[in-house]
C-alpha cells in the first residue's frame, strides 16, 4: 500500500496524521504540512493491516440509499430516534419539529433538503455545546471554541489550539454515542494522542464507549443520508 493508494491527502496546521477509510472504502489522509511524502508512506505502510479492514469492513456494507423524497411519512432521525414527516399548508412552516414529528410547508419542498441541514446543524450547535461544556468542566479541559462542520466521516476533531469541530450528523446518533465523541475530543484537549493514557480517561467518562464506536461503525451511512 503506497500513496498512490490514497484518494486524497489534505494538508494542513495538525500535529499527528490522521487516517479515514469513507462508507465507500476511500481511504483520506489528513497530514501535518511539512511531513514528508516518505513518512507519509511510513504511517500508510503502518497501518496497513487497519486499513484493509475498514475497507473490507466498508465494501460489504455499503449501500447507498435512495435519496430523500421529503414526502409526507418520510422518517428522520434525531438523538437516536426517528420522527415521521408531515408536509402541511404553505402558512405552516417552513420546517418546524414539535418533539413527534416533523412539518414542512409544502411550498417548501424544493428546498427542504436545506431547511433540515439547517435545523440539525442548529441542534448540533445547542446539543454539543452543552456536552462540551459538561465533559470540560469534569475534566477541568480548556477548549477555545466550538464550531459544527459539514464533514461527512470525521465526527470530531480538536486542534491544537483548543478548537473543537463536530459534525452536524452527529446529532442524529443517540445521546450516548454523541457523549463518546464529544468525550473523545475533550480527553484530546490535554492528550493529542491514542494512547494507552488517552483510552483510560476516555473510559473513565465514557465507559461503553466500545458500543458507541461500533454503532458509529455500523451506523454510519444512516447519519451521511439522514437529510439528503
Amino acid at each position: 500500500m503506497d500513496l498512490t493508494d490514497i484518494h486524497k491527502i489534505i494538508r494542513s496546521k495538525r500535529r499527528t496524521v490522521g487516517l479515514q477509510v469513507t462508507p465507500d472504502a476511500r481511504l483520506i489522509v489528513r497530514a501535518p504540512q511539512k511531513i514528508s511524502d516518505e513518512s507519509l508512506r511510513e504511517v500508510v505502510r503502518q497501518k496497513r493491516s487497519w486499513i484493509l479492514r475498514k475497507q473490507e469492513f466498508a465494501r460489504k456494507n455499503y449501500f447507498p440509499a435512495a435519496p430523500k423524497t421529503f414526502t409526507t411519512g418520510e422518517q428522520f432521525p434525531y438523538l437516536g430516534e426517528v420522527y415521521e414527516l408531515s408536509l402541511v399548508p404553505g402558512a405552516y412552516g417552513p420546517l418546524t419539529f414539535d418533539g413527534k414529528r416533523f412539518f414542512l410547508c409544502e411550498g417548501c419542498v424544493p428546498l427542504a433538503k436545506w431547511l433540515f441541514r439547517d435545523w440539525y446543524r442548529e441542534r448540533a450547535a445547542e446539543v454539543l455545546s452543552d456536552r462540551v461544556r459538561h465533559y470540560a468542566a469534569l475534566t477541568g479541559a480548556r477548549y477555545s471554541k466550538i464550531g459544527i462542520s459539514n464533514a461527512t466521516g470525521r465526527w470530531g476533531s480538536c486542534s491544537g489550539r483548543g478548537v473543537l469541530n463536530f459534525s452536524w450528523r452527529l446529532v442524529m446518533a443517540p445521546q450516548a454515542v454523541v457523549d463518546y465523541v464529544v468525550v473523545h475530543e475533550v480527553v484530546h484537549l490535554e492528550q493529542l494522542n491514542h494512547s494507552k493514557k488517552f483510552w483510560q480517561k476516555v473510559k473513565a467518562l465514557a465507559p461503553d464507549f466500545l458500543q458507541a464506536k461500533r454503532w458509529l461503525e455500523r451506523n454510519r451511512l444512516s447519519l451521511h443520508e439522514g437529510a439528503s
